[in-house]
């Protein structure tokens, strides 16, 4: 009797192992599906799943509506497609991440958001996030960052009369001193495409362009439809001034209210909807310019630390009784181009010079010596002979021309470039599986 109770629990134990083991086979199986062949590699349904599960969470943070797991799945897994693309060419051009700079990035980013490291893991992983994940993105985009800097980066040039020939031309009252926040949606058109895809791909844009004046939530139907690289952002491109953004939209942006949705705006990518989702001004960019001089000793063979400081402080002493700073550069310093000028620097503005040197001299009074600095040049005595407030606007209107520019001319071919690789590569998608 007993004999055969043990033998019914060892039949039932088989029994419920095949069962278990022959589900995890099964569960296995369908985690390893390939969903798609791109060039010489694969995506599997379970790396598709787990970023499908990072857009959803940040979906639900941004407080946006979930679109259909089909849509959203087709989103998600045509941005893998290019990631992976870029990926496969940055490999091919030998282009890597070392961890030092992982770390350092990552230090970075906490420093940023007024944590340590173990502070960021830690709230990354309160919000469901992987810290390895997040590395593992991290990393990605670093690799497809370089990889574009080397591709397209190297070939963008600003040119000063292009700064200038904006300012003359483009540039009208006010319309620098406001910002644009936008939305865009892209369908997009291959290359070659035959008028009868053209035009479907122009259907579409008037239907979405006509839902979106109704009501429809951008943000929504730009998860579900656009086909760009902040699709899954909800097509959000941030806040721009004119100058920094697409040449194509300028004319329509100009004439724009709040709320308003463009007409679809056809490049060589395909149709482009934008909508203004807000605007605000800017105010005069005022700085602290600083009248500085200094003397420098350099260390050398015969020269240290101890005895570049034991100069230095010999001179500020003199200095204190009577001695004139000017004269002493002249003499001592060795900058050769300020010490002809008596040490002078003239006015400096932030970031115009190295952060140790700038640190001592924003700490020092009108007149003031201060004790010897180190910075990579030797040890300095710094003295702050004035400072005004200062309106930069021009300069810095002038500079942020010049960046928004290159960041244009960068994002429009950049555009191109993914959609031209995309275009050119091996894929091909089970749409059974999705």
């Amino acid at each position: 009797m007993i004999k055969q109770e043990n033998m019914k629990r060892t039949i039932v134990a088989v029994l419920l192992c095949n069962l278990l083991f022959g589900n995890f086979l099964v569960h296995a199986e369908v985690l390893d599906t390939i969903i798609a062949v791109v060039e010489d590699d694969v995506i599997l349904e379970r790396e598709l799943q787990k970023e499908v599960t990072v857009i959803e969470q940040r979906i639900q943070q941004s407080k946006a509506a979930i679109p259909p797991a089909y849509i959203l799945r087709k989103q998600v897994l045509e941005k893998m497609i290019v990631d992976k693309l870029q990926r496969q060419l940055a490999e091919k051009a030998g282009i890597t991440v070392s961890e030092e700079m992982l770390n350092s990035s990552t230090a970075d980013i906490a420093r940023r958001n007024n944590m340590d490291v173990e502070q960021f893991r830690a709230e990354l992983e309160g919000q469901g996030i992987s810290y390895q994940s997040f590395l593992d993105n991290m990393r990605n985009e670093i690799v497809i960052n370089q990889l574009r800097g080397r591709e397209i980066g190297g070939r963008i040039k600003v040119t000063d009369r292009e700064v200038e020939h904006y300012l003359e031309t483009q540039d009208k009252i006010g319309e620098e001193s406001t910002q644009y926040h936008l939305g865009h949606i892209l369908i997009a058109v291959k290359e070659g495409a035959s008028s009868t895809e053209v035009q479907r791909a122009m259907s579409k844009a008037d239907d979405l362009v006509n839902k979106l004046r109704a009501g429809q939530d951008f943000s929504q139907t730009a998860i579900s439809d656009s086909e760009d690289a902040n699709a899954l952002k909800g097509g959000d491109l941030g806040w721009r001034t004119m100058s920094e953004i697409p040449t194509l939209f300028v004319n329509e942006i100009r004439e724009m209210k709040q709320g308003d949705v463009s007409d679809p705006i056809r490049s060589p990518s395909g149709f482009h909807i934008i909508k203004m989702l807000q605007l605000k001004g800017m105010d005069n960019h005022m700085i602290i310019k600083t009248k500085v001089r200094h003397i420098l000793i350099k260390t050398n063979e015969l020269i240290d630390d101890a005895e570049a400081k034991k100069r230095l402080l010999a001179l500020k002493v003199r200095i204190a009784d009577g001695d004139d700073f000017a004269a002493l550069a002249r003499a001592h310093s060795d900058d050769k181009g300020s010490a002809l000028k008596g040490g002078s620097l003239d006015w400096v503005g932030p970031g115009d010079l190295v952060k140790p040197f700038e640190e001592a001299m924003v700490n020092l009074g009108i007149n003031e010596v201060s004790e010897p600095v180190q910075t990579q040049f030797g040890w300095h005595i710094i003295q702050v002979l004035g400072r005004e407030n200062k309106d930069d606007s021009n300069e810095f209107k002038k500079n942020l021309v010049r960046e928004a520019i290159r960041k244009r001319k960068i994002e429009e071919e950049t555009e191109l470039w993914v959609r031209r690789l995309r275009d050119e590569a091996f894929v091909e998608i089970y749409q059974d599986r999705l």
